[in-house]
């Protein structure tokens, strides 16, 4: 299986270069200083699980890779994924298939509306990983792993030769019974996390050590706990209490990439987590005050950002 990774940041960097060193036929697809480091000098990752590094990698901006995927691992930030669709649909195959692994929900309809709604699978990874320099990561929190699966959930020989694949790159997989209830059950907590943190300013530690700070949180989780039910997805009861119990067992010193960027002024993932929290409970008439509050109190940074960007 020809496997490409399109965005080779910390999440692309990491399970790409796993699967590379793994021996796995990776095609790394990035652009400007990311792709001229892979190209001159290969991928370098840090890990608490083992340091690793490729010297030679196969790398390109898409543009001359028609039809070159069986595969292709989408982790680009949740805002590029329209963007980066249509290098997606050329890359791909005859038979070939899509899985995100990037936060938020709407990432399977936003490619199924470019590549076909048959050839996008549900998914997302677990690991806590920063880009400290172009082609190089660093991994420094949560055992790393992929969960995903087909949208109707379906047993299918391509589920079953990615997770393979994965596996034989020590990579921890998991095929859930229901793959958009995992979707949303990491939506819950990242989104929830990621608006807090921000607000707040501060890391795990002190938001959830804060009592008001940590009701806040839940609140937030709730919230889109009640969006999920009330289109019928089947996330668990507990699923609150489960990513509150997943927060308090991180490192103290922990945050989000979302919050991270919103800290030190670059364009970030809100809109594709508290902006789509709010969006979708105006669709679905179901209120989201918290989320709400979280999302008109950081979209003045966001707009700053994208303005200074921009220049």
């Amino acid at each position: 299986m020809r496997i490409a990774v399109v965005g080779v940041g910390a999440v692309g960097g990491f399970f790409g270069g796993r699967l590379a060193a793994a021996g796995e036929d990776v095609l790394f697809v990035a652009r400007g200083a990311t792709l001229e480091a892979l190209r001159r000098d290969g991928l370098r990752v840090r890990s608490i699980d083992g340091d690793f590094e490729l010297s030679s990698v196969e790398a390109t901006d898409g543009r001359d890779s028609r039809g070159a995927a069986d595969c292709v691992l989408v982790s680009v930030k949740a805002w590029q994924v329209p963007e980066a669709a249509p290098m997606v649909a050329r890359l791909l195959a005859p038979e070939g298939f899509v899985v995100p692994l990037g936060n938020g929900v709407e990432a399977p309809e936003q490619l199924a509306a470019v590549v076909g709604e048959g050839r996008v699978l549900g998914g997302l990874c677990r690991i806590v990983a920063k880009r400290v320099a172009p082609a190089e990561i660093e991994h420094f929190g949560v055992t790393p792993s992929i969960v995903f699966g087909e949208l109707d959930d379906r047993p299918s020989e391509r589920v079953a030769q990615l997770a393979a694949a994965l596996r034989r790159a020590a990579i921890e997989v998991t095929v859930p019974p229901s793959t958009r209830a995992a979707i949303w059950e990491k939506f819950l907590f990242i989104a929830a996390t990621s608006g807090v943190g921000a607000v707040a300013g501060v890391a795990a530690g002190a938001v959830r050590s804060c009592p008001e700070t940590r009701r806040l949180l839940e609140q937030a989780m709730h919230e889109i706990r009640s969006l999920a039910q009330a289109q019928q997805i089947p996330v668990r009861a507990d699923a609150v209490e489960r990513a509150l119990a997943f927060y308090d067992g991180l490192a103290a010193e922990v945050t989000s990439s979302m919050q991270r960027d919103l800290m030190e002024g670059r364009p970030s993932e809100l809109e594709a987590q508290t902006g789509a929290v709010v969006r979708c409970g105006e669709t679905l008439r179901v209120p989201t005050p918290v989320n709400g509050f979280l999302y008109a109190a950081l979209k003045p940074r966001e707009l700053a950002a994208r303005r200074a960007a921009s220049v």
